[in-house]
């Protein structure tokens, strides 16, 4: 994880990281709550894949020759090359993103747990961890983050 240190001289920076070395570092002391951050990732790597799963072209009718799961034209017959335009097998996934301006709404610490999550609408007293723990991950024992994502953004496509 790479944490970028704002604030003073040079030497300063470097005192400040220095003293972190082999140490674990707790999240109060890079983050605070109402602070905007940017998320660097990459999404999850399905491998090597072929065209109809990798860019959902229409397979070919069951009596095609050469193959079902193929593009059907991939350009000009005397072209220099294939048109970078045109869906070909290849690595799908596993690209870089970046959201930027992310909120710290919460900064939860280890053993303390906190009953704050009260809301207008809502005012029984609830832990950070929803009963039975989260899905593939469990119970929440360390520091943790509570950071505003983006809404999930679903398509209106046409059914015909």
């Amino acid at each position: 994880m790479e944490i970028r240190v704002n604030g003073g001289t040079i030497a300063q920076k470097v005192d400040f990281a220095y003293g972190f070395f082999e140490k674990q570092v707790p999240v109060d002391v890079i983050f605070q709550k109402d602070e905007m951050i940017d998320i660097i990732s990459f999404t999850e790597d399905k491998g090597y894949e072929g065209v109809v799963t990798h860019w959902g072209v229409t397979r070919l009718p069951r009596k095609t020759h050469t193959g079902l799961r193929i593009a059907a034209c991939i350009g000009v017959r005397h072209s220099a090359g294939v048109s970078f335009a045109v869906a070909r097998a290849g690595q799908n996934e596993y690209h870089h993103r970046i959201e930027m301006n992310k909120k710290v709404y919460k900064l939860g610490k280890a053993g303390q747990e906190s009953y704050a999550t009260l809301t207008k609408f809502d005012r029984t007293e609830n832990a950070i961890t929803p009963m039975g723990g989260f899905p593939y991950y469990g119970v929440v024992k360390d520091d943790y983050l509570l950071i505003k994502t983006r809404p999930l953004v679903l398509l209106n496509r046409r059914l015909s």
